[in-house]
């Protein structure tokens, strides 16, 4: 009885989700370019908003240049700000 009891203590780990790395720090990256609209066109939804970090997985530093070259690349015309489907 005693074993059982100790069984049903022990935290399960199936539902454990592993942490993502963050992706410009996996490749070392020093500077996310607002010119490379298929790289800043991956961390934008369908209606134009950007996913946020705990989504992406990147990390604070890289997600603040993320935003940052987003917006730059929003106000030279590379991304648009709503899709075409919205309005």
């Amino acid at each position: 009885m005693r074993a059982q009891q100790q069984q049903r203590r022990r935290p399960q780990q199936q539902n454990v989700k592993r942490r993502r790395s963050c992706r410009f720090c996996d490749n070392k990256e020093i500077y996310i370019d607002y010119k490379d609209e298929k790289k800043l066109q991956r961390f934008i939804t369908e209606e134009g908003k950007i996913i946020p970090k705990r989504v992406t997985g990147t990390c604070a530093r890289h997600q603040r240049e993320l935003v940052a070259a987003i917006k730059r690349a929003r106000h030279l015309a590379l991304l648009p700000f709503v899709s075409d489907a919205i309005r």
